[in-house]
Parts: structure tokens; sequence; C-alpha cells
């Protein structure tokens, strides 16, 4: 696929990932490359391939603590890949249930030398992890109250949830009530990250776990 159409690097991307930044191009040129033909991104993400997706996922790095931080329908890698990027100081594991999104996923582990990163190839309701994780993330997966069955288990007592949402995350926290409950969450809070920075700001479901 041609990159012709990839939108320019915003100036922000070098303060967001600093002394990694070319590993963020890498990934980027290679996402804008071979996303669409392999059913990773849409045909029309690439004019705002870097600000409505690489930077919108590289503004939650400041969030994750250092430790194992699962991403649950990682998909292209967005938000898990590029969280390692920026955060080499965590673990990442990917989990991901179609084979051919685990592919590429190994792939740019492989080919962008990210040594702090687990693919998984799994539901996120069946995945067998050797210990529980820190923080767990995910994007464009579910409703919040949907989400919580799936990621709460995974994750450690006094563990945490990160999961990006669009403008819609307080209303979702409201439906989310009973899940909340049930699942003991706390401290459940709308966090919006970008502000002043991003053309399109990121809002972030933060939740601690019992």
């Amino acid at each position: 696929m041609t990159t012709e159409l990839l939108e320019t690097e915003p100036s922000t991307a070098t303060e967001l990932f600093g002394e990694r930044i070319d590993l963020a191009r890498r990934f980027t040129r290679n996402l804008a490359e071979q996303g669409e033909e392999r059913g990773l991104i849409g045909p029309l993400e690439l004019p705002r391939l870097w600000s409505r997706h690489v930077l919108n996922c590289a503004i939650v790095a400041p969030l994750l603590r250092p430790g194992r931080t699962g991403d649950v329908g990682s998909g292209a890698g967005l938000p898990g890949l590029v969280l390692a990027i920026a955060r080499p100081d965590v673990t990442l594991v990917l989990i991901e249930p179609m084979e051919r999104r685990v592919a590429w996923l190994s792939e740019q582990v492989e080919e962008l030398g990210l040594d702090n990163v687990e693919v998984v190839r799994a539901r996120a309701e069946e995945a067998r992890l050797d210990a529980p994780l820190d923080q767990v993330t995910a994007r464009a997966v579910s409703a919040f109250r949907k989400l919580i069955p799936l990621t709460a288990p995974l994750v450690r007592d006094g563990g945490e949830l990160i999961l990006m949402k669009g403008a819609g995350a307080p209303a979702e926290v409201d439906a989310a009530a009973k899940e909340i409950r049930k699942f003991r969450l706390h401290d459940v809070e709308v966090l919006t990250l970008g502000e002043g920075v991003l053309d399109d700001v990121t809002r972030v479901i933060r939740a601690g776990v019992r």
C-alpha cells in the first residue's frame, strides 16, 4: 500500500516518545503500509493515523505503572504496541484472539526489537496468564459495562483498569453501576488527556480493582 496519504508526523510525536521516536515512526509506517490490506485499519485512516490513533494511545503512557499491563483486544497494537514503545519499563501483555492479528503483533515485536512484549492468543475471558496483571487497558473493544467482566478478573488486587473511551465515557460509567458493584471496582473516574497537546483529546476510564 502506498503511504502517500500518511499524515505528516505532528511535532508533538517527538515530545511524547522522546528517544523512542524512531521506533514509533517505524511502527506507524508499517501500519500505514500493511494495515488496510491486513484488516487492521480502515481505508480512511492514513490521513489521521498519527493524531487519531498513535498519539491518541501514546498520551496514556504516563498512567502506566512499572510492572505488567494487559491490552485486551490488542488488534493492530493500538494501544499495546504504542505503549510498549513509549514505556520500555513496562511489560505489555497483548491479548488478541484472531490469528491474523496475532501474527501481525508478533511480527512487529520481532521487527521493532520490543523485548517488553508478550503476545497471547486468547479471548480475554479465556486467557490463562501465569500471574495477575498490574493494569489492563483496552481501546475500541466494547462498552464499559461489558468490559468490566472481561478485564477486572485479569487484574491483581490493588491493580487498575485504564480503558480508553470516547466522549460518552461518563454515560458509560453511569450505565455500568451494577457491574462496578459486582466486580468491586472503586475510585472510578473519567480522565481527559491531551488537552492543549493533541488535536483530539483522549478519554480514559480509570478504576481500582480490589
